[in-house]
């Protein structure tokens, strides 16, 4: 249902989707055959839901998508999925987006040096926009991102708490959502206030990873790796509130009652924007993650 409605609103920005792509694959430079399996893993279809909000954001402002702001996404997504092939050698997943991973053809030992290869030309191509603080908010990501992995690795089986939830949620997920929204901005020639931008890519990412998480509970998301949270002693939302691994059905509504709320909080930080059909769309996506 998600995947059928969204491509409505991603065929809006088909055309800068497009430029990014090969971007990004000209960004890639090492030997045969991995350089094609890299290219390969990078443009496999997806969502580009990270790309497609902040381009959505930008024209709903009247912005022109520049050469910067180009440059920007393609590290962006290079970082992304970065994580995803350091994701499938933790996970051992063997497909993902209905291709072979990296580390299923090459093997681990190339699957994380192709993901150490991939930040560092995110990191070359950031440096190359000249802006300091667009480095030190990507620089501070990464390392959230890292950090948000490794404490669940720490937490695992254990019952915490669901503010410490949403922090796991924001280091894992919601903090590249942020950048997202909030470096394009800062590329800008005009002076923006980011914080607006800055809570509706936060919200919008605490909302993503609940609803990933609810979907993982439920089993009904085919197109993630197989795996299950509860079974590796990954306790999100839905078995916090239950209080346990039993009689989930109290915690699954409490949790989407908690995914509602940051989706409205995600569409509230959307309201200085212009009335056009960007804002529109964004509004309309955020509605999309909804679990009824």
């Amino acid at each position: 249902m998600f995947n059928d409605t969204y491509s409505k609103y991603k065929i809006m920005v088909q055309k800068e989707l497009e430029l990014i792509e090969d971007s990004m694959a000209f960004s890639i430079c090492v030997k045969e055959p991995l350089q094609s399996g890299i290219i390969e893993f990078l443009k496999a279809p997806s969502k580009r839901i990270r790309l497609v909000l902040p381009i959505l954001y930008l024209k709903s402002l009247g912005e022109e998508i520049t050469s910067k702001h180009i440059k920007f996404f393609s590290a962006l997504e290079i970082i992304h999925n970065a994580s995803l092939i350091h994701d499938d050698i933790i996970d051992e997943s063997a497909y993902r987006r209905g291709e072979r991973t990296v580390s299923n053809e090459f093997g681990n030992k190339l699957g994380v040096i192709s993901g150490d290869y991939l930040l560092s030309v995110a990191i070359e191509i950031i440096l190359s926009l000249e802006s300091v603080e667009v480095l030190s908010n990507i620089l501070k990501t990464i390392k959230n991102m890292c950090l948000g992995e490794i404490n669940q690795n720490y937490e695992r089986f254990k019952i915490g708490s669901i503010d410490n939830y949403i922090n796991k949620s924001k280091n894992k997920t919601a903090y590249l959502f942020e950048s997202a929204l909030v470096c394009p901005l800062l590329l800008c020639s005009k002076n923006y206030n980011v914080s607006n931008a800055s809570d509706f890519g936060l919200n919008f990412g605490i909302a993503f990873q609940i609803r990933d998480d609810l979907l993982n509970i439920m089993s009904i998301d085919d197109s993630k790796p197989s795996s299950n949270d509860i079974l590796e002693g990954i306790y999100n939302a839905p078995v916090i509130y239950s209080g346990g691994e039993e009689n989930l059905s109290s915690g699954i509504e409490k949790t989407r009652l908690l995914l509602n709320n940051y989706i409205n909080n995600a569409k509230d930080a959307l309201s200085i924007l212009p009335q056009n059909e960007y804002k529109t769309a964004l509004i309309e996506i955020s509605e999309l993650l909804e679990n009824d």
